[in-house]
């Protein structure tokens, strides 16, 4: 048995989050099925290198794949990207070792949310638009105390099947570039809804409905219910994920 490495991207926006389940559509599931066409094997899967919610996007996802039959990687992504819809995009293909994991190698996933801070028909289905003044100094202030922090169950979605709450921020700053303001996140994993936990949040403190000290305080208290609202999908995207020792 082989095992491929594929690079991807999708516009998640028509679809109930990456991973595979009951009742949904979901990107694992086309992309699977699409690969299932070119092969006899009937037990081929793929596995992602996390999940993502509904409606949210990734500039760079990847997901790994077991089979026998060799892929000549040129000829193959040409044919996968004809048949796979026009809000997915397979990229690359290469062989790695077999224990060469797409979820369990990653050491550090990158994820961005974009705010529009004026009406754009052009990033309206992708980004977040409020129309009241944020006080960016003050959210990048609370950008910066993420990084003294390890348990986010403030900003976990509730009931999920984790063994602990605990992320590793490498780094988290907001920045404004051409009419958005754009939040940037570093870390070892996520845990569900916690990008959009965390910028809703923020976002009350850019609006002065929390302060700085208040902030921290979510932090510690380690309930969700204490966290502003959770950002919209659409604004999320799955910027980077590194891998030790790339191949």
């Amino acid at each position: 048995m082989k095992r491929y490495f594929f690079e991807c991207s999708y516009n998640g926006s028509n679809y109930h989050g990456w991973q595979s389940q009951l009742n949904a559509v979901s990107v694992q599931e086309v992309i699977q099925s699409s690969i299932k066409k070119f092969f006899d094997e009937k037990k081929i899967s793929i596995v992602g290198c996390g999940r993502t919610d509904t409606g949210v996007h990734a500039n760079q996802y990847f997901f790994h794949m077991d089979t026998s039959i060799e892929i000549v990687h040129e000829d193959f992504i040409y044919k996968l990207n004809n048949i796979l819809p026009k809000d997915i995009s397979v990229y690359s293909i290469w062989s790695v070792n077999s224990d060469f994991h797409a979820r369990f190698s990653a050491e550090k996933r990158t994820y961005r949310y974009f705010i529009s801070i004026n009406k754009n028909p052009f990033t309206e289905k992708f980004s977040h638009l409020i129309k009241e003044k944020l006080d960016i100094n003050l959210m990048n202030k609370c950008a910066l105390e993420l990084l003294k922090h390890k348990d986010f169950t403030s900003f976990s979605k509730l009931n999920t099947d984790v063994k602990n709450n605990l992320c590793h921020i490498f780094e988290a700053f907001w920045l404004q570039n051409n009419g958005q303001l754009i939040f940037q996140i570093s870390a070892n994993r996520f845990l569900r809804n916690m990008v959009r936990a965390i910028v809703g949040t923020m976002i009350d403190v850019g609006k002065g409905k929390l302060s700085l000290d208040d902030f921290n305080k979510i932090i510690k208290d380690k309930d969700r219910a204490n966290a502003g609202f959770s950002a919209p999908a659409k604004g999320l995207f799955l910027h980077e994920v590194k891998y030790p020792n790339w191949p």
